[in-house]
């Protein structure tokens, strides 16, 4: 169904539903934010050869795209008009993180194409083995660098979740809030498994320790905040 979705999309139709206690307003994202989340990281094909790598921007953008859906099916409800300024404000701030999201899966697919590439380069000379070091030390900074990124826009999409969770929203919505802490939360927990499976092999002892040190400073601060959210929400549901 989400793939037809996606090619009904692809040939410039427009997703939303209209909900008779909004006198017909046009509530779009709950499929479309999805939809494009999931064709523009590549779960749905975009070409031949793609290389899916964005297990942790999937997530990350999917915990975007849920939180901004929310954001929407509360500014277009006229029982929650108070809430409507943030929630519009955090739907906006959702959409550019989730798009910022897609472009760091795009060029952590990059990235990883040129580790890839540099461990193909020849090495039978001590010449050739020491340009191949350099090239490898080199892409797996690189390949470490995008998910430094995908944790950093992961934890500022689950403050956004959590403000919208406190300054209030649409609470029929509430299982999808809860679903995108989880998801931010799978987010920055993928993206650093990335992280330390490249610091362990590079050898710039310095740039290992600092993107440790402040990997582990974002873990400190999401995992509990994801956490939170996820039991608030469940507390809303169960009264």
């Amino acid at each position: 169904f989400l793939y037809q979705l996606a090619e009904y999309k692809k040939r410039g139709g427009k997703i939303c539903y209209l909900h008779p206690e909004d006198d017909g307003i046009p509530v779009m994202p709950s499929a479309d934010i999805l939809i494009d989340a999931l064709f523009g990281i590549g779960l749905f094909p975009r070409a031949e050869n793609t290389v899916f790598i964005g297990n942790a921007a999937l997530s990350g953008a999917l915990g975007a795209a849920l939180t901004a859906m929310v954001g929407c099916l509360t500014r277009t409800k006229k029982k929650y008009a108070d809430f409507a300024p943030f929630a519009a404000e955090a739907e906006e701030q959702e959409q550019v993180l989730r798009a910022k999201l897609l472009d760091v899966m795009d060029r952590d697919t990059e990235a990883f194409l040129r580790v890839s590439a540099a461990f193909g380069l020849p090495k039978e000379t001590p010449e050739e083995k020491a340009a191949r070091s350099a090239a490898i030390q080199a892409a797996l900074k690189g390949c470490t660098e995008t998910p430094m990124e995908m944790m950093r826009l992961c934890d500022e999409a689950l403050r956004l979740t959590e403000a919208l969770l406190t300054k209030g929203f649409n609470d029929s919505a509430a299982s999808d809030l809860g679903a995108a802490a989880l998801s931010l939360k799978a987010g920055i927990q993928g993206a650093w498994l990335n992280v330390l499976i490249n610091i362990g092999s590079i050898k710039d002892e310095e740039f290992a320790a600092a993107c440790r040190a402040e990997g582990e400073a974002l873990l400190a601060h999401a995992l509990p905040l994801a956490d939170e959210v996820y039991t608030r929400v469940l507390r809303t549901i169960e009264g």
